[in-house]
C-alpha cells in the first residue's frame, strides 16, 4: 500500500515512472521477490524470506510495478497441471472441477479472475502457454534469455520468464519493463523497450504458415475448428496464410524423447542432493520424473542435446520461408483435478518444441470449445518477439473483447489441498 501511495503521488505530479507505475503484479513462486519466501510449491523449500528480487522482478519494481503476492506452481514447475504437496490443487476459473493447466496455473488464474492485471511466470515446455490456453488469458514465452532469469530460475536451460496478462498490449508493456538490451547471438527485430509501441502495426503482407495438426497430434474436433477460424482471420487482415506440414516439427514429434530425456535429467539433478527425509516429501510425480532421469545414460542425454540443436537449425531455415507459424496451443481440454492423467504425462507436443528451439511463442484466446477457452499459438523465429506480439494483437483486435470467467464460480468436489 505504501508503494501504491508513492505511485499515486507520482501520477498526480505528472511524473510516473512509466505505464506500469502502480500496477499490481503477481509472481510465480519459482521467482524470488524480496521480503517473501520462494517455496517452489515444495515442502522441502526454505520458508526464509528472500533478501533480493530476481532480476526481472527488480526491473518491474524499478518501473513502478508493485509485486503483491506469489502464485501457485506444481513442485519446482515439473508438470503441466498445478497441484503440489505445499498448496494442493489450483482450479480452473471456468470450471473448478478441472485444472487451469501448469505449471504457471496460479498466475493464469490470478489474471483471469482479476486479482491483478499482470503476472510474471515461467515456461520450460509450455508452462505459460498451456494455463493461458485453458484459463482464457494471454501468455507469452519470449525468445530464450530475452528476459533475465538469474541463476536460480534458469537451471534447466529451457525455462524462460515471461508475462501473463488479460490482453496482448499489457503483455507487451510488461515485457518492455523486463528485457535485456540484447540477446547474445540473435538480432532483435525491435529496439529495447519498443514492444508495446510496435504492437499495433498489423499483419498485412506477412507470410504466415498454418499447421492445424502436426504429424501424430490428434487435435479434438471442436478445438481444431475454433483455431482454424482464428487462422482464417489473418487472411482477412491482409496476411498470406498457407497451410503447411512443418517438417522440422514433425521430425521432433517422431523423436518424442528429445524433451522428456532432458526434462527428466534436469529434475534428477535438481533433487539428487536432497536428504532422504526431504525426498519423502516430494510430489510422487516429481519423484517418478527424477527417478527416470537418473536412469538416462550420458550418450542418450547427449543425443537429446544434439537433436535440440538440429531442431533449432531446422526452424531457422523454416523461418526463412515464412514470418510466423500458427498452431493450436493444446490438442485437448484440461483434465480433472487433482492429478495428471497418463495420456498427458509425455512432453506437451505443441508447446515443448518451442523451448527446445528457443523461439518466441504466445497463446491468445480464440474462442470456446463447449464452455472452456481455446488458445491459438503464434510462433516466430528467434528474436522476432515484436512480430509475434504484433500478430497476436492484430488477431485480438479482430476477435473483440474476450469474456472473463464468473468470479463466483462454485468449487465442486475434493479440494485436493495438502494438510
Amino acid at each position: 500500500m505504501s508503494a501504491a501511495g508513492e505511485a499515486e503521488r507520482r501520477w498526480m505530479r505528472g511524473e510516473p515512472r512509466g505505464p506500469l507505475d502502480g500496477v499490481p503484479v503477481s509472481v510465480k513462486d519459482l521467482v524470488a521477490v524480496a521480503g517473501l519466501p520462494t517455496r517452489h510449491g515444495s515442502r522441502t523449500a526454505s520458508p526464509e524470506r528472500e533478501h533480493a528480487d530476481a532480476p526481472a522482478v527488480a526491473r518491474l519494481r524499478g518501473a513502478g510495478a508493485i509485486p503483491f503476492g506469489k502464485t501457485t506452481t506444481s513442485e519446482f514447475g515439473n508438470k503441466i497441471v498445478t497441484d503440489c504437496p505445499l498448496t494442493g490443487a489450483t482450479r480452473n476459473p471456468w470450471d473448478t472441477r478441472l485444472s487451469p493447466g501448469g505449471s504457471s496455473g496460479g498466475s493464469a488464474v490470478a489474471v483471469a479472475l482479476g486479482m491483478g492485471p499482470l503476472s510474471l511466470a515461467t515456461d520450460g515446455g509450455g508452462s505459460i502457454r498451456i494455463p493461458a490456453c485453458w484459463s482464457g488469458v494471454v501468455g507469452f514465452k519470449p525468445t530464450f534469455a530475452l528476459v533475465p532469469a538469474g541463476a536460480a530460475t534458469s537451471w534447466t536451460a529451457l525455462s524462460t520468464l515471461g508475462p501473463m496478462a488479460r490482453n496482448v498490449r499489457d503483455a507487451a508493456l510488461m515485457l518492455d519493463a523486463m528485457i535485456h538490451d540484447s540477446v547474445g547471438g540473435y538480432p532483435l527485430t525491435t529496439a529495447a523497450s519498443g514492444y508495446a509501441s510496435a504492437v499495433d502495426d498489423g499483419v498485412a503482407g506477412l507470410r504466415i504458415a498454418w499447421c492445424p495438426a502436426p504429424d501424430s497430434v490428434q487435435v479434438t474436433q471442436d478445438i481444431a475448428k475454433c483455431v482454424e477460424r482464428a487462422a482464417d482471420t489473418f487472411g482477412a487482415l491482409g496476411a498470406r496464410v498457407i497451410q503447411a506440414d512443418v517438417a522440422p516439427i514433425a521430425d521432433y514429434y517422431g523423436n518424442g524423447r528429445m524433451h522428456s530425456v532432458q526434462w527428466s535429467v534436469f529434475f534428477a539433478q535438481r533433487v539428487r542432493h536432497m536428504e532422504g527425509t526431504d525426498r519423502t516429501l516430494l510430489d510422487p510425480d516429481l519423484k517418478a520424473l527424477a527417478d527416470a532421469g537418473a536412469q538416462v545414460d550420458t550418450a542418450t542425454f547427449v543425443d537429446a542435446l544434439l537433436a535440440r540443436h538440429a531442431l533449432g537449425a531446422s526452424m531457422d531455415t523454416f523461418f526463412e520461408r515464412c514470418d510466423l507459424l500458427l498452431t493450436p496451443t493444446f490438442h485437448c481440454g484440461p483434465p480433472p483435478v487433482p492429478g495428471l492423467p497418463v495420456h498427458l504425462r509425455q512432453a506437451p507436443v505443441l508447446t515443448a518444441w518451442c523451448n527446445q528451439a528457443g523461439v518466441p511463442a504466445i497463446s491468445v484466446p480464440c474462442g470456446f470449445a463447449g464452455d472452456l477457452p481455446v488458445g491459438l499459438q503464434i510462433i516466430g523465429r528467434r528474436g522476432s518477439d515484436a512480430l509475434v506480439l504484433r500478430a497476436a494483437r492484430a488477431y485480438e483486435l479482430a476477435r473483440g473483447e474476450f469474456p472473463a470467467p464468473d468470479p463466483g464460480l462454485q468449487i465442486l468436489g475434493d479440494t485436493g489441498t495438502a494438510p
